[in-house]
């Protein structure tokens, strides 16, 4: 039981303390006495007196206890805690404005826990409900309402006593150890945030370098935008300038096509005027050889003594030979072999770098067609394969880009269309 060296209000006063021990109950449990309950619930004042100190202190926070008193005789409570928590067990005693507050306090603090035990009827149902609830967060109401209960006997009073007493022990000793460990946790606190700020001071120093590299980014993305708009302007007025030029050019399309045709004429004049050249030198060795040749010749030179006949080139008569196709480094010696046949050498490479529109005008101007199939495209084989079909023109396909193969191929057709049948 707690004591207070003074009274806190004139209405309090508290009596001398007694304390009765002996030898022989020092080794075994006492019972105090224990007024008779009735079946309704006890009030504080009711309790055994040394049942006060752990009710009050346990069962009620010191802020509200000292508001309840504080209500209770009109003005604020100078007394420190000690004194106060004396002084409140002194007034509960007995039935007065303060015990009455305190009363109504735990009441209603704890009506859950009241009105579920209310149930209980018994000692047993009512230890075992303590037992259950000595550890539980709920202690302070499981015990209000426990030593309040009618079932409450003085066995089981004192055994909760027993234990309320032990866990503030263990509570304490419990404190001692959250407080070494809390001062623990403070220094280690004080360490992380040391560390946090240094943290949080390269953040700071990593997101400023940050912002200058966004700033540094975000100048370089306006300059090259406006790089870009300057570009599109510019582009633009080119635009409209070819627009301009060509709407004042109407026939310009045409002017390019005939450009393009006047180019194509003028190889092909060249072409014809070496080929004419090369028809006047044959010509004129033709002359030469039929002046010295005897105007009678011997039937019999033709016998078995004879030298024998070396086989000569077919003459093409001034016709146009077109080779569609052929590597450009054949295409000389595929003029001399024409030429040498006294043909008009007419070439086309297929499409790969003559305008392929151009084949149309080459195939019109040409006799014989020789089309090199391994050296053309498919558009001007079949281009090369259709006119022939409509036109009914002489067309020999050529596999081997060679002289050999050329040559192959002029023969047999000369040998078939007899010269007259090309045109």
């Amino acid at each position: 039981m707690c004591n207070k060296p003074t009274p806190l209000f004139p209405s309090w006063e508290e009596p001398p303390l007694q304390t009765h021990f002996s030898p022989q109950s020092l080794g075994r449990k006492t019972a105090c006495a224990v007024p008779p309950r009735s079946s309704r619930r006890a009030r504080i004042w009711e309790l055994p007196h040394h049942a006060l100190c752990p009710v009050i202190g346990v069962c009620l926070p010191l802020t509200l206890l000292r508001k309840l008193v504080g209500k209770a005789v009109g003005g604020e409570v100078q007394a420190d805690d000690y004194e106060l928590h004396c002084g409140v067990i002194n007034e509960c005693k007995q039935r007065n404005a303060v015990s009455q507050r305190i009363q109504q306090a735990l009441d209603d603090r704890y009506s859950l826990t009241l009105q579920r035990h209310r149930a209980l009827k018994d000692g047993p149902a009512l230890a075992q409900a303590w037992a259950a609830g000595l550890h539980s967060p709920e202690v302070a109401a499981i015990f209000w309402s426990v030593v309040t209960h009618p079932a409450c006997e003085a066995p089981l009073l004192e055994q909760v006593l027993q234990d309320v007493h032990m866990l503030q022990h263990q509570v304490g000793m419990m404190q001692r150890v959250e407080s070494e460990q809390f001062q623990d946790l403070l220094k280690e606190n004080a360490v992380l945030g040391q560390e946090l700020a240094a943290a949080q001071a390269r953040s700071t120093r990593q997101a400023a370098e940050f912002a200058r590299q966004v700033e540094r980014l975000e100048s370089a993305q306006v300059r090259l935008r406006a790089e870009l708009l300057q570009r599109d302007t510019l582009l633009a007025q080119a635009q409209d300038e070819i627009d301009r030029l060509k709407a004042s050019l109407p026939d310009l399309p045409s002017r390019l096509s005939l450009v393009e045709d006047k180019r194509w004429l003028a190889d092909r004049l060249e072409t014809t005027q070496r080929a004419l050249q090369t028809a006047q030198q044959h010509v004129k060795q033709l002359e030469a050889r039929l002046e010295r040749t005897p105007a009678s010749t011997d039937p019999a030179a033709s016998g078995p003594e004879a030298a024998p006949k070396t086989e000569e080139a077919p003459d093409l008569s001034q016709k146009a030979v077109l080779c569609v196709g052929g590597r450009s480094a054949s295409v000389p010696i595929y003029r001399r072999v024409v030429e040498h046949t006294g043909g008009q050498f007419l070439h086309h490479d297929g499409g790969e770098e003559h305008n392929v529109h151009q084949l149309d005008a080459a195939l019109a101007a040409a006799d014989l067609v020789l089309c090199q199939t391994a050296c053309i495209s498919h558009d001007a084989y079949w281009k090369v394969k259709d006119h022939c079909k409509r036109t009914g023109k002489r067309c020999v396909f050529v596999e081997t880009p060679s002289q050999t193969a050329l040559q192959k191929a002029l023969r047999v057709a000369a040998d078939a269309a007899q010269l007259g049948e090309l045109t």
